[in-house]
């Protein structure tokens, strides 16, 4: 039987979910925004963004370079999820549309992988709006490229 969250999501096997979060955990910009990982499963991240004024821009709306930050890494994380243990994963492109302004008590970005090969891989980039009511809009989306590279001697 899969490892189930209550949400009946899939998770990662726990080697895989300590490696992630310990890779996530070494981002000096994740922290710095106040971003967490609140799931990690086969091919795809959730990230968590709560809303507060060091991430807004002048309008209140979540910054686009903040939204797109926690999408960047949630797709990346998503990617390095398939990779082999001694891999690590770099952004090689990604583009991001912006449908609306962000807004909610918090924004989640998904990064979900589309086509995983042995040097490249492409993920599907998704950000939500949420507020603490559990209403949710999608404010923006995008597509990743990915390059597997070997992990660096410690």
């Amino acid at each position: 039987m899969e490892d189930q969250t209550p949400s009946g999501r899939e998770q990662a096997s726990p080697e895989v979910r300590r490696r992630v979060q310990d890779s996530f955990d070494r981002q000096g910009l994740m922290a710095h925004l106040g971003a967490r990982i609140t799931h990690i499963g086969p091919g795809r991240v959730h990230i968590t963004l709560p809303c507060r004024p060091e991430v807004t821009q002048q309008h209140g709306y979540f910054h686009a370079g903040a939204t797109s930050a926690v999408a960047d890494s949630a797709g990346g994380y998503a990617g390095l999820t398939l990779f082999p243990e001694d891999s690590d994963v770099l952004t090689v492109e990604y583009k991001i549309n912006l449908l609306a302004p962000a807004v909610g008590d918090r924004i989640e970005a998904v990064g979900s992988v589309l086509k995983s090969g042995r040097t490249l891989t492409v993920c599907q980039l998704e950000v939500y709006g949420v507020h603490d009511d559990g209403s949710r809009k999608l404010v923006a989306n995008g597509q990743q490229t990915l390059i597997r590279v070997n992990r660096p001697a410690p």
